[in-house]
């Protein structure tokens, strides 16, 4: 029991410890992205609307594995195995509610007086605030304070 109990705090341990060693505060870019033309539009936001972006199924998945483990430690026997899927079970729950984004949908006036919608994760813009959108084809690349 004890052994267990310090493998899973020793593995939490590291993944909070190499999580510290990312890049914080910057701007992330896919890997497909780079050495890519990329083209912008200059608008200003005349309304938004509050969005949730679902979870891609990443936050569902180390939710239950984690609630799995957890759940593994207590009792014995048939308990141990009902203590597991209930951990998993409500891991999954909570990991699909955090690994959710709130974002906004930005409706936003371009300087060639077209008007576009756009959600960008996050909600950091405001109604009158002039903004860059960074698109390449159709797909918006980001969306960001200009």
């Amino acid at each position: 029991m004890k052994k267990s109990r310090m493998i899973v705090l020793s593995v939490t341990a590291v993944i909070f410890g190499l999580s510290g060693c990312a890049t914080q505060g910057l701007p992330t870019v896919e890997p497909s992205a780079t050495q890519q033309v990329a083209n912008y539009e200059v608008g200003t936001v005349q309304s938004i609307r509050y969005v949730a972006v679902k979870d891609n199924g990443v936050g569902t998945l180390v939710g239950a594995g984690i609630g799995a483990v957890l759940g593994h430690m207590v009792g014995k026997g048939h308990g141990r195995d009902l203590a597991t899927l209930g951990g998993g079970l409500a891991g999954a729950y909570v990991g699909n509610q955090v690994a959710a984004a709130n974002a906004q949908e930005l409706t936003v006036h371009l300087s060639n007086g077209k008007h576009v919608v756009v959600i960008s994760k996050g909600t950091q813009f405001q109604v009158g605030q002039r903004v860059r959108i960074v698109y390449q084809g159709s797909r918006i690349v980001s969306v960001e304070p200009y």
